[in-house]
């Protein structure tokens, strides 16, 4: 499972032109599931975003987490993140979840985040979504587990 995660001012996420889920301070999420993950490995990058201190303090240091500045969080699932570039030109998906497995992966992630009592939005899995961002930093991390 891999997610990359931005530290946001605002985020949304649209589809057809009408925004789904949308968010102001807080964490962008885009969740890649591969074959072989488990629900654990969602409990543990929620666990893990939830407390990573990427928010700055008085000082301009990186030690508050999204919990310590009353952020939110928006989860998008991300079927690319799954993408093999090495060989050739076209990305080959061979290590991605299938869909049915990938949904209900992102499904328990989602779950997982709102069981920490945080704001949550969310996209729409298998959507066509346009995601709007507005990073503030840039603060961009990647999580594998």
């Amino acid at each position: 499972m891999r997610a990359v995660i931005q530290r946001v001012t605002s985020a949304s996420v649209s589809i057809e032109g009408s925004t789904v889920g949308q968010i102001g301070r807080g964490i962008l999420i885009l969740l890649g599931v591969e074959k072989g993950d488990v629900e654990a490995q969602a409990e543990w990058l929620v666990e893990k975003i939830c407390v990573l201190r990427m928010f700055s303090d008085a000082d301009g240091k990186m030690n508050l987490s999204v919990q310590e500045v009353g952020g939110a969080l928006l989860v998008v699932s991300q079927f690319t993140l799954a993408g093999n570039c090495n060989k050739g030109r076209r990305p080959s998906f061979d290590t991605a979840a299938p869909a049915n497995e990938g949904k209900r992966l992102y499904e328990c992630f989602v779950a997982a985040a709102k069981r920490t009592g945080l704001p949550v939005e969310t996209g729409i899995f298998q959507a066509d979504m346009q995601v709007a961002i507005v990073n503030d930093g840039p603060v961009t991390f990647i999580l594998e587990r």
